[in-house]
């Protein structure tokens, strides 16, 4: 056999291609999660012919958001810590020691040093947070580090890569998940048929795994 997207040769029991990772046609198999579509049955949301999609679990997805956690908040505060620096708004902050504990007045300064501390955390943990997940789950990879770990990946709804701007809608998608009281947004992928969050849902993606 060979592989419907890049041609490469696969086995005839393999569910994905060992070169691109694209799932491949095949006979179904019982798997939780899983979901068989014929070659000849058109499934809403799935392409024909496809094969076999084994969808992750809640579980497995909470682990890849604390390994990705752990790569993200090390590289803000990598990034953050320089910046305040060279800003000078590090040095302000010392001033605080100096604040009268009786009724005292803060400098101005150090005032517009905190509220430019803050505004620069928030602003560069934006940015890498966004850039971290909307690069890696268009790339090659289709998953972040994270996800990489646990053979878990990104497509759309036909389980075709997501572009660099798809990946963005996805991950701006996550503030109205977060906005779900008790998490309850992140806990539907442990329970919907296609174990998609609320922002997969929104964005149009699964979270597939090898």
């Amino acid at each position: 056999m060979f592989c419907s997207k890049c041609g490469a040769a696969t086995t005839a029991d393999s569910a994905f291609c060992t070169s691109c990772g694209a799932p491949q046609a095949r006979a179904a198999i019982d798997a939780p999660g899983a979901i068989s579509v014929p070659a000849n049955v058109g499934v809403a949301g799935f392409s024909a012919g496809r094969g076999q999609f084994l969808f992750a679990g809640f579980w497995l997805r909470f682990v890849a958001y604390l390994i990705d956690g752990l790569i993200v908040s090390v590289g803000i505060f990598g990034l953050f810590i320089p910046i305040a620096v060279l800003t000078g708004a590090a040095a302000h902050l010392n001033n605080l020691e100096n604040f009268p504990r009786n009724g005292g007045q803060m400098d101005p300064a150090v005032i517009a040093a905190l509220i430019s501390v803050i505004i620069t955390f928030a602003g560069v943990a934006l940015l890498i947070t966004w850039l971290y997940h909307a690069y890696f789950e268009s790339s090659s990879w289709q998953a972040t580090p994270g996800k990489r770990v646990l053979s878990l990946y990104v497509t759309d709804l036909s389980g075709q890569p997501i572009s660099f701007l798809h990946a963005t809608g996805r991950h701006f998608s996550k503030i109205i998940t977060g906005l779900i009281p008790l998490g309850l947004g992140y806990i539907m992928a442990g329970f919907t048929e296609r174990r998609q969050a609320l922002h997969d849902m929104i964005a149009g993606t699964l979270v597939l795994r090898r």
